[in-house]
């Protein structure tokens, strides 16, 4: 190992970490270590001239091994490796020593800073001499696509990579696609029609020769690995035959049983148990909710008129789930929210006052579809003459969830402008924390609201209640609030309250990541590879995020997030193979025992056993590098490339030489 030439790069990173670290002491220190030809010191390493300095060293001065001291791997590592392989060297005879994140930021004393920037440029000083040359895999890659969820995201992505001439799976739970974005009434700061927006980019996904839509179905596993995943997708039966149906509705108008909630209407109107969504649904078919009809929960339905009435023979009882199971190259995740539980919020009476409504609710009250045809009504049928609308809730809060949902504020002064443009006499109050009003024409929508005669109340409510404690409180709403503006307590009797309530994960967020490889972050998310320069992608290749299920946000920043995801998805998909990191595990086959244990532990399952040699193997192309199976193994016989014993012991040894 002596004749190796290493050479030392350490940044500056502006004043990231020259503002803590004495990098000139460093850098001396760095040239007078074993093996190490130069060491040098510049701004920016990650610039043209700085990956210009390692690829004239590489060339002119014979150089060998290279360590980068900067910031995170994560970050530049693929820049420096870049750099390397212009310059003529193996990229994976380089490392770098994140001297940023685990140094210059976490380390308050200068002169402690300086000292523990030599112990983690010593540990890969001492490493690289063990560092072997690998070569990245190719894989062949399927060509085709699956989008997993079909909101406003979902349809986009979809149309996107079905334009671009790519064969594309949609699945979608529910019978329709469409998601929240159907249900309303109309979209922020310009008021369109949310229907008017939304419909036509269904019915072109319905009908996209490049689409296979998969409605009310849900993926049940997937295996595989980036380029050849294989998903294996659950079709609920409708018990309606979807090539015979019309979607001409006969069949709901005859059910016997009509006075189901409406899931569409958020349960303040009745669909039958035969029935479809919502009359611009995708796909314009009719479903059968197996809990609710009396033929399939209870065995027998005395008239069973949905049959009588369908003229062409659509309804099959004895119709069973499928399992379907398909070939695709990438994944786009776009599974969206769920609004959170305002029963959670005890103190402002939902579910207990009769008129406190969600802001979901109000969305179908407003809308001409809605359960009241567009007419915004109290429980009794008559319309408030006033009403509150309470911000934040459930967001900002750490009882809760800390985060902004970031579409509150906006959309709480869309409901206040219907409300004037249904029932220009009605007192609407906004109460407020903060106005975030941060996008293209949402601060001029807000202007507009005050120019409206809106009364807007800085402060949370603490509560709302029916207790009465004056005259013009009885039989009222009463919400109790702190004027933060004014300085004063508030009492407000109104006749309707809605509460804002934030977005958050779907329940199931966690199990599906998981199905799907990849994790969720600490608030219940999707999480992302990075949250500012891939902000789209997940930690395992080939899978990608859009729209709400990555964070919260609003329609245009969903589709805009849809189109980056199957731009991601195309760089995979339109290359007829992909490059894996040759980081992974390998096992010898003449040191295992075929004991099985590393088999069961991989968690993308990348091992399988080979029965007739009785020894586990690697499928190289499904090996994420997690070191689970190295972990694992009592003989030690799994060894993960670039991560071999050798070459950890020595890293240890060179943190601790100093």
């Amino acid at each position: 190992m002596a004749d190796e030439k290493i050479a030392v790069y350490f940044c500056d990173c502006g004043t990231n970490i020259a503002g803590k670290v004495d990098v000139d002491e460093v850098v001396k220190w760095a040239a007078e270590q074993p093996n190490v030809t130069v060491a040098r010191e510049y701004k920016y390493m990650c610039s043209d001239p700085g990956q210009d300095l390692i690829k004239t060293d590489i060339k002119e001065l014979g150089v060998t091994r290279v360590v980068v001291a900067a910031c995170s791997p994560t970050m530049h590592e693929p820049t420096f490796r870049k750099a390397a392989a212009d310059g003529g060297l193996n990229p994976f005879l380089l490392q770098m020593a994140n001297v940023r994140e685990h140094c210059s930021w976490v380390t308050e004393d200068p002169v402690e800073a300086t000292e523990k920037a030599k112990r983690i440029l010593s540990a890969q000083i001492h490493r690289l001499p063990f560092n072997e040359a690998l070569q990245p895999i190719e894989v062949p890659v399927n060509p085709d696509v699956m989008v997993v969820g079909a909101g406003i995201a979902g349809i986009e992505a979809a149309l996107k990579l079905a334009d671009a001439g790519k064969k594309v799976f949609v699945v979608e739970r529910d019978p329709s696609i469409g998601g929240h974005m159907a249900m309303f009434d109309k979209t922020f700061p310009t008021l369109d029609c949310s229907a008017c927006i939304l419909t036509p980019k269904m019915s072109a996904l319905g009908k996209h020769p490049n689409i296979t839509l998969m409605a009310y179905s849900e993926v049940t596993e997937v295996s595989g690995y980036v380029g050849n995943f294989k998903v294996k997708v659950r079709k609920k039966a409708r018990y309606v035959d979807t090539d015979k149906c019309t979607g001409c509705a006969a069949c709901t108008e005859a059910c016997v049983v009509q006075k189901v909630k409406s899931e569409f209407d958020v349960g303040l109107g009745y669909r039958p148990a035969i029935y479809i969504p919502f009359p611009q649904a995708v796909p314009l078919k009719a479903t059968i909710d197996p809990a609710k009809c009396l033929t399939l929960s209870k065995g027998k339905c005395a008239k069973q008129s949905c049959v009588s009435a369908c003229g062409p023979g659509a309804i099959d009882f004895g119709q069973q789930d499928e399992q379907v199971e398909l070939d695709v190259g990438a994944i786009i995740m776009a599974t969206g929210f769920e609004l959170f539980d305002c029963e959670r919020e005890a103190r402002y009476g939902y579910g207990r006052l009769a008129n406190v409504i969600t802001s979901l609710e109000f969305e179908r009250l407003s809308n001409a579809s809605g359960p009241t045809g567009g007419h915004i009504v109290m429980k009794n049928g008559e319309a408030p003459k006033s009403v509150a609308i309470l911000h934040c809730v459930g967001s900002r809060d750490e009882n809760y969830q800390e985060f902004c949902s970031r579409v509150c504020c906006m959309y709480s002064l869309k409901f206040a402008h219907l409300i004037k443009e249904h029932l220009p006499e009605t007192e609407v109050y906004e109460l407020y924390i903060d106005m975030r009003a941060y996008g293209k024409g949402y601060e001029e929508f807000y202007k507009r609201l005050m120019d409206e005669g809106v009364h807007f109340i800085r402060g949370r409510a603490a509560e709302v209640s029916d207790v009465a404690l004056a005259p013009e409180e009885e039989g009222r709403l009463v919400v109790k609030a702190e004027d933060t503006l004014l300085g004063i307590m508030r009492r407000l009797p109104v006749d309707m309250v809605i509460l804002s309530a934030g977005l958050s994960p779907r329940r199931d967020a966690k199990e599906v990541a998981q199905t799907f490889g990849f994790g969720c972050s600490a608030n219940g998310f999707y999480l992302e590879r990075h949250p500012k320069l891939e902000p789209a992608s997940t930690m395992t290749d080939g899978v990608f995020l859009a729209g709400a299920c990555q964070y919260p946000k609003d329609i245009p920043d969903a589709v805009a997030q849809a189109g980056a995801a199957a731009a991601g998805a195309l760089t995979f998909v339109n290359n007829p193979t992909v490059k894996v990191e040759p980081t992974i595990s390998y096992i010898d086959p003449e040191k295992c025992s075929g004991c099985h244990i590393c088999v069961g532990l991989c968690p993308h399952a990348a091992i399988q056993f080979n029965a007739e040699k009785e020894v586990a193997e690697v499928i190289e192309a499904a090996c994420k590098g997690c070191g689970v199976c190295v972990a694992a193994c009592g003989s030690n016989v799994p060894q993960q490339r670039g991560y071999l014993d050798k070459q950890i012991f020595a890293e240890i040894e060179g943190a601790l030489a100093l």
